[in-house]
């Protein structure tokens, strides 16, 4: 007889822990260019003595990464491993996946294998481990919070739940527009222009003296005017803001407090982006990102979130799906802000190095992850009318 998958696992947890193993392999392998081999075995470092220039920085940031990992495994693993056996499974696999990160960065030019950043990811792990093994029993099996989870959102919300706490993370990475997420035509422009250049090289050309712009080829305007920045802006804020609170609600179940709940989203999102502002750049700068253009965005949503999270699940659906599109639309229709990109330089040559790639991508593709689940949510709605209409 097959035994029944045990009572009180936790499925978000496993799938929170695979995406979150793909961030660790995204943050510790950016920029995946320039291999190469320079003579050192991968796993050399582990004989290496400690690095004579390090910050406490990056210690701090290498050990506050990898306690999420300690404690996802060990959620992971509940209720068929626990305490001490989930604490030791959990540092035999951080100790596995730091040294297979810190080995493959043999290979690439940018990157610097260190005994140190071992040291530091497996003392996270263990961190993590602990403090997972200590809360598991009370947040998996009769915590409260659980409970209220259950009572608050759908039974299937469990991949949209990991997307919905990804996008306050989203805020990390500096962005010309406040929740201007998914600007990638200046950077397919980039990409263009290089691709194109590189395959002209042999050419005797004045064409190699024109940069190839995207921005160019699609129409766009690549100096618009102060009015039409805020403009855009305050429709990206806008917009944006709506389609992620849509999002939540489309996860919801008609009891839960939803004002509440959106005004949690929207603090844990504003008070990401100001904490990462002031310890990336300068604490003055914490509130840099409230531009005009940003308050109006802010105030515009306002007015049309208390009406639209109201409105029937197959109508959020698709106005989120809207919200969604014009915000990727907006921000995609006006070039990279000259100040923002200057700013930006100066952040991915300063602190974080590690982890601006991995808050890079996560900026580039939420707003692509949430449309393709909720593609996928009115693809189901869609099936189970059909099927209640065949029953009867």
């Amino acid at each position: 007889m097959q035994q029944a998958t045990p009572s009180h696992s936790s499925p978000l947890a496993r799938i929170t822990l695979l995406a979150y193993l793909f961030l660790i392999v995204y943050a510790s392998w950016f920029p995946f260019s320039g291999w190469r081999d320079v003579g050192l075995a991968p796993f050399e470092y582990l004989w290496a003595p400690l690095p004579k220039y390090w910050t406490k920085f990056d210690a701090l940031i290498n050990i506050a990464g990898y306690i999420p990992l300690g404690m996802l495994i060990v959620y992971s693993l509940h209720p068929w491993v626990r305490k001490a056996g989930a604490v030791a499974l959990a540092i035999v696999a951080g100790c596995l996946i730091s040294g297979t990160m810190e080995a493959v960065q043999q290979y690439l030019p940018n990157r610097v294998a260190s005994i140190l950043d071992f040291y530091t990811n497996v003392g996270g792990t263990c961190i993590g481990a602990l403090l997972a093994a200590w809360s598991a029993t009370a947040l998996l099996e009769r915590g409260r919070l659980r409970l209220l989870l259950q009572h608050w959102f759908q039974t299937d919300a469990s991949s949209g739940m990991i997307l919905l706490a990804l996008w306050p993370l989203a805020q990390i990475y500096p962005q010309g527009y406040l929740f201007g997420h998914g600007q990638i035509v200046p950077i397919l422009s980039d990409w263009i222009s290089e691709l194109l250049s590189n395959w002209l090289s042999d050419w005797r050309s004045d064409l190699l003296s024109v940069p190839i712009q995207l921005e160019t080829l699609l129409g766009l305007d690549p100096e618009p005017s102060l009015e039409r920045y805020w403009l855009l802006e305050t429709l990206i804020t806008a917009s944006g803001l709506c389609g992620a609170v849509l999002f939540l609600h489309c996860l919801l179940r008609k009891g839960a407090p939803k004002i509440a709940l959106a005004l949690a989203l929207l603090g844990a999102a504003l008070v990401t982006k100001s904490l990462a502002s002031a310890l990336l750049f300068a604490p003055e700068n914490a509130f840099a990102w409230l531009t005009p253009g940003a308050r109006g965005g802010l105030l515009v949503a306002g007015l049309m979130l208390p009406a639209l999270i109201y409105a029937q699940p197959a109508i959020q659906r698709r106005l989120a799906l809207l919200m969604l599109t014009v915000s990727l639309l907006a921000v995609n229709s006006v070039p990279a802000n000259p100040y923002f990109v200057a700013t930006l330089q100066a952040w991915v040559q300063g602190k974080f190095l590690n982890f601006n790639g991995a808050a890079q991508f996560l900026s580039l593709l939420w707003p692509f992850l949430a449309l393709w689940f909720l593609l996928r949510a009115l693809q189901r709605a869609k099936h189970q009318r059909k099927q209640q209409l065949a029953k009867k």
